[in-house]
């Protein structure tokens, strides 16, 4: 029998990050909800679970912010990533008529990726800190004037009517998760690396950051600025590149960005995501 894996997530049973430990980690998987992200990386990094699991970006509502700043506060590395394709419903409870629903409640950024369905509704929409929380809390207070967006994984845990089906604005609709742990991954070939950088605040810094990718012909696949919140219109940038960190080429272009940056973390090399995988 196959041992089983302890992994944390954000949300309740049914949420999409709840799908994407199944994806990831199979019948293996044992999933521990959490109310937050930061007890996500907290579970990990205390020991609580082994791994485990956060949104990191959306293919139409771009970067989950809040988790890229959790990662200047704790320190699990990135050892994975999954690709999964997210398909919204609109759930009720049973007997709820879609032209009784009057207020509406998901996770915001459910909200903003089905925004054009939504204002065909003309719904008050209420923000909630989790998409399977939304049905599981019209389910409990018995608000039958009430819809909640999340997957139809969410509906049939908590026995709940689905009104709509695929109602994202863009059916491309795509979320990655990276996996975590207290280590990251052993080089496989195919494999991409994450890292977390600031430069001088002066004309070509970041120009010159680059360049060590550049002229190893290492690609980039994503670069992203945020905020450092210690002054205004400073900015840390989020990197991932094609490549392990222990890799001749990709060691030297890391070696490289320290000394063109005031300020590094490598947050971890892993594995390519698969091809896109669907929610469960």
């Amino acid at each position: 029998m196959k041992a089983k894996v302890k992994v944390a997530y954000q949300g309740e049973p049914g949420a999409y990050s709840e799908s994407a430990v199944y994806s990831y980690f199979g019948s293996s998987a044992d999933p521990l909800p959490c109310k937050t992200f930061s007890d996500v990386f907290r579970s990990v990094e205390m020991g609580r679970t082994k791994y485990g699991i956060v949104p990191i970006e959306n293919s139409i509502e771009g970067s989950v912010n809040a988790v890229y700043d959790l990662f200047l506060k704790y320190d699990p590395k990135v050892c994975g990533e999954i690709i999964l394709r997210i398909a919204h419903c609109l759930i009720a409870n049973p007997g709820t008529k879609l032209e009784d629903i009057k207020v509406i409640y998901s996770h915001p950024q459910a909200l903003g990726q089905c925004r054009t369905y939504l204002e065909s509704l003309n719904c008050e929409l209420i923000s909630t800190y989790d998409t399977a929380g939304s049905v599981k809390m019209i389910k409990e207070e018995r608000l039958m004037d009430a819809g909640a967006i999340a997957g139809e994984r969410a509906a049939k845990i908590y026995n709940m009517a689905i009104l709509a089906r695929d109602i994202a604005d863009n059916p491309n609709n795509y979320t990655r998760f990276f996996v975590l742990s207290q280590n990251d991954a052993p080089p496989t070939g195919n494999d991409k690396t994450s890292v977390i950088f600031s430069t001088k605040h002066v004309p070509g810094a970041l120009y010159e950051a680059l360049g060590e990718f550049a002229k190893r012909r290492i690609n980039l696949t994503k670069i992203e600025s945020r905020p450092t919140k210690r002054r205004p219109w400073e900015y840390n940038f989020y990197l991932d590149f094609e490549g392990h960190r222990r890799e001749k080429r990709c060691a030297e272009a890391l070696e490289g960005l320290r000394r063109k940056a005031v300020f590094v973390k490598i947050l971890g090399s892993y594995p390519k995501a698969p091809e896109v995988s669907s929610v469960l």
